[in-house]
């Protein structure tokens, strides 16, 4: 029979392939409560996670295919990294990679409110000494880009308006969650 071969063939090589995938996946952790992260894994298959705990993407990887796990979508308020992201599948792997660890660190921006700035006049703030930011009225103000929990931060005044003085309340510190908006500017 001429066709039995190819299909046994056929059929052989189609139960290697089977035989040899493995679910790659890891853990997440320091998810924010409320929060998801998307995952990508290979620039195709996407996964979104709202909790903490373990993962398994949706696609298997061959045998000697390559995995490459990132971050896709980042949580609001939140950073997070990938570590042991990638690697190559062989022969030697079990049935599944666990080993893929997502972290995630709470982030905010540097924030806060300025009240009694007279119209027309700027206020000139700095973190940490070098990060500078123009403040052109009352209201909400915030430094350009986040930072991750654990950082600190210290607004001070670099420059008063003109015929007024301006103090600030709750400026110096390291920023935990929540802490590092609630920074105020009074001038008077």
């Amino acid at each position: 029979m001429t066709f039995r071969r190819p299909l046994a063939v056929l059929l052989a090589a189609a139960l290697t392939a089977c035989l040899g995938s493995v679910d790659i996946g890891g853990t997440l952790s320091g998810l924010p409560s409320g929060s998801s992260v998307t995952l990508q894994n290979n620039g195709t298959d996407n996964l979104t996670l709202t909790a903490d705990g373990s993962f398994t993407f949706a696609d298997a990887i061959g045998d000697g295919e390559s995995y490459s796990v990132t971050v896709l979508t980042q949580p609001v308020g939140a950073t997070c990294t990938v570590t042991s992201g990638s690697g190559t599948v062989s022969e030697s792997s079990s049935t599944s990679i666990t080993s893929v660890v997502v972290t995630c660190t709470a982030t905010s921006s540097i924030s806060g409110t300025v009240t009694g700035l007279a119209s027309g006049l700027n206020l000139t703030l700095l973190n940490n000494g070098t990060t500078e930011l123009i403040v052109p009225k009352d209201g909400a103000w915030s430094f350009a880009g986040t930072v991750a929990s654990g950082t600190t931060y210290n607004v001070t005044v670099k420059a008063q308006p003109i015929g007024q003085t301006c103090t600030v309340t709750k400026g110096t510190g390291t920023y935990t969650s929540g802490t590092a908006t609630a920074i105020q500017v009074t001038c008077v």
